[in-house]
């Protein structure tokens, strides 16, 4: 089918929708668009069966903010999952596949690093959500044959991001010349959009089968003084930094992930590091 594939992409004008859309046009897939922007209601099923036949879902569309999630958990339930039921059933319909963009789903690990066989482990009610979506993801692949490819990234980060997230936070104080921050220690594994965008693409290029799970990652993991202290060097002038040193309850100290699956059966792996990543953003 090639890049005859017609592919729906929700949460299109997102952070990553966009440069997604992006990718995929200039590979001339056709493409179709959906989220609030373009006036569709992911949660209404009259609006999502009317838009049309496709061959691939990526579904990107989700509340996502940890804190949000908290602070309104109906909203992230009834978004999250409704959507997501909504675009199996028309892939069911359709007899499309599925690109479903999950989140870390392993609370605080068992091991490192951590490989998709890793048991889920819902420790906020964002990362729950995305538990119950993949357990309906698995549904319809068992029972209707609608082939899957579910994702769990790791801590994407990139031009564009939301600013409340912690690399947009710590290079805009920078700039401001006073860094504040609640701690210093917890270690993240970071992955650069567009190396992200790169794995969604090459996903979305293969002929979709069966029922998949991969980690998408950079492999390793870097503390916050970490990033504050290579974010300040780039900077090359005096940065006034404090760390509270305030952990949440159950905070989850490192995750890193174990991403040779996808290296091995998808032929992925990141090709931008930290260092060069938080250079293109400073």
């Amino acid at each position: 089918m090639g890049k005859n594939k017609k592919i729906l992409v929700t949460g299109s004008s997102g952070f990553v929708g966009k440069k997604l859309v992006e990718k995929l046009e200039y590979l001339d897939f056709k493409i179709i668009k959906a989220d609030l922007v373009e006036c569709i209601n992911l949660n209404n099923f009259n609006e999502v069966k009317d838009i049309g036949e496709f061959d691939v879902v990526v579904h990107l569309a989700a509340n996502t903010f940890v804190p949000d999630s908290f602070e309104n958990p109906r909203k992230f339930y009834y978004n999250n999952i409704n959507s997501t039921l909504n675009i199996l059933e028309v892939c069911r319909i359709n007899n499309a596949s599925l690109v479903f963009v999950s989140s870390y789903v392993y609370g605080k690990p068992d091991y490192l690093p951590i490989d998709e066989n890793h048991p889920l482990k819902g420790h906020n009610p964002y990362a729950q959500s995305k538990i119950i979506c993949e357990q309906i993801c698995e549904g319809y692949w068992r029972d209707h044959n609608v082939p899957v490819v579910i994702i769990r990234p790791s801590n994407i980060y990139g031009e564009g991001q939301n600013p409340n997230f912690l690399i947009p936070k710590i290079i805009k104080q920078a700039r401001n010349g006073n860094i504040n921050l609640k701690n210093s220690k917890t270690k993240r594994d970071f992955i650069y959009i567009d190396d992200i965008v790169r794995a969604y693409t090459m996903i979305v290029e293969k002929n979709i089968e069966g029922y998949q799970v991969y980690n998408l990652g950079a492999g390793k993991s870097y503390s916050v003084k970490e990033i504050v202290d290579i974010v300040c060097n780039f900077m090359g002038r005096e940065i006034t930094v404090l760390y509270e040193e305030i952990y949440r309850k159950n905070e989850i100290m490192e995750t890193v992930y174990d991403i040779n699956k996808i290296k091995k059966e998808i032929k992925w792996e990141p090709g931008i590091d930290l260092k060069e990543g938080l250079k293109k953003l400073t």
